[in-house]
């Protein structure tokens, strides 16, 4: 009797464990731009306007991002050091957040899977799964690629994506 009450209790305490595992720094299924007055970015001519109250961390984020935006995608850029004349996912990355003063040295897309604090940031975002990272800065996503007609390098976009198997990291106080 005792052994059958432990193997009720596991199969009721599994679909528990499920839904917990899920939880935390765990993406969603989809990332998507939502405008908010004061607290979300735009993007003029290709390149991304914070908002006035922006932390200067974020200011300096978008400031880098901005510089960036216009490079071509190269694999391995920017990962020897912070300044290259092309990007991929993970070096973008590595720049905007050494420009925040939230990094020290460039890093991987995996690498950036335990980068931070876990979970979403009020101001920044890190998305990274083994083989891609990207970030949202001020509600913007600044990415290397996914279904954008321009996405041959670092650019700031609004359009959605999907985030199924990457987990959400920020930098700590933002």
């Amino acid at each position: 009797m005792a052994t059958m009450m432990r193997i009720s209790l596991n199969l009721l305490l599994l679909p528990l464990c499920a839904l917990l595992c899920h939880c935390g720094s765990s993406a969603g299924s989809r990332w998507e731009y939502k405008y908010a007055p004061g607290k979300t970015a735009v993007i003029i001519g290709g390149r991304a306007v914070p908002p006035a109250n922006a932390p200067a961390d974020v200011l300096r984020a978008i400031t880098a991002g901005n510089r960036i935006c216009t490079k071509p995608y190269r694999r391995g850029g920017g990962h020897a050091h912070f300044e290259d004349s092309a990007y991929d996912c993970s070096g973008t990355t590595s720049y905007v957040l050494h420009a925040a003063g939230k990094l020290d040295a460039p890093t991987t897309s995996s690498a950036f899977r335990s980068y931070g604090s876990s979970g979403k940031g009020k101001w920044i975002t890190v998305y990274a799964r083994k083989g891609h990272v990207f970030m949202e800065v001020a509600g913007l996503r600044l990415d290397t690629g996914y279904s954008d007609s321009d996405s041959d390098g670092p650019r700031w976009t609004s359009r959605s994506r999907p985030t199924k198997g990457y987990t959400m990291r920020h930098p700590s106080g933002l």
